[in-house]
């Protein structure tokens, strides 16, 4: 009897296991990611005017996605509550000759509130900044983006974040950008580092990326890319990503 007993109760266990995949299956299609913790900045170099940006987040390729730029257009930071399409929107309105702080307005007030899937992805966590060709900017932060989240600008440059230790972390960006003499790589590096000096993302470090443009400014011929730069997975992104940048200013920047 013992081992009959146990024979059936073994059936039982495999049914109920076979019987609850699908529902795990289907519940773990449904759950939203997690919002993308980030802190970027934009800059605009008037003596070169190229213009870019850099971001570090603890995700995944962060850089798969949230910056977007065209030569003699513009650059745009999308993050937090993410919605991809913030930034070819926020190009093709500037192309349009719109002003930044009317470009915000515009794909904000534009957004269907969609979701992700079943589960809400609000466009009041969103967070984005546009910069146009020659360094006039708008950011903008929803009320609920995940604490601490902001922003700040600065001479040619706006800094976001989400996410973060605190304030400290855009102040600290904005800070090291307009002080920082060289080209516009090295200032949007130093604008990272102070992020991360002020505590950076509360959940730690992994990716990082750099994208820099100007008509016919990169390498080779008909090359509007500067700069594109990505660290995708690293225990010390920025690390990796300044041994990067040093290395394309040695080459291609010597003093």
């Amino acid at each position: 009897m013992p081992a009959v007993r146990a024979f059936f109760a073994a059936i039982a266990v495999a049914v109920f296991l076979v019987a609850s995949a699908p529902l795990a299956h289907e519940n773990a299609q449904e759950r939203a990611p997690d919002p993308i913790a980030t802190f970027s900045i934009l800059g605009y170099d008037p003596a070169t005017g190229e213009v870019g940006g850099a971001v570090q987040s603890r995700v995944f390729s962060v850089g798969n996605g949230v910056l977007w730029a065209e030569a003699e257009v513009g650059i745009v930071a999308t993050q937090a509550i993410v919605d991809v399409s913030y930034g070819p929107q926020g190009l093709q309105l500037l192309k349009k000759g719109l002003a930044p702080a009317d470009i915000v307005k515009s794909i904000w007030d534009g957004d269907p509130d969609p979701g992700l899937g079943k589960n809400p992805w609000p466009k009041a966590g969103r967070q984005f900044a546009v910069m146009d060709a020659r360094g006039n900017y708008a950011a903008f932060t929803g009320p609920k983006a995940s604490p601490w989240a902001g922003n700040k600008g600065g001479k040619f440059c706006t800094a976001q974040g989400n996410i973060l230790a605190g304030e400290a972390v855009v102040n600290n960006m904005i800070e090291a950008f307009e002080k920082t003499p060289g080209p516009l790589s090295v200032r949007l590096m130093a604008a990272l580092d102070g992020g991360q000096a002020g505590g950076g993302d509360t959940r730690g470090m992994q990716s990082a990326a750099m994208l820099i443009v100007k008509k016919d400014g990169g390498v080779w011929l008909h090359n509007d890319v500067v700069l594109r730069l990505q660290v995708d997975d690293n225990p010390e992104p920025l690390k990796e990503l300044r041994r990067l940048v040093e290395m394309h200013a040695k080459r291609f920047r010597p003093q």
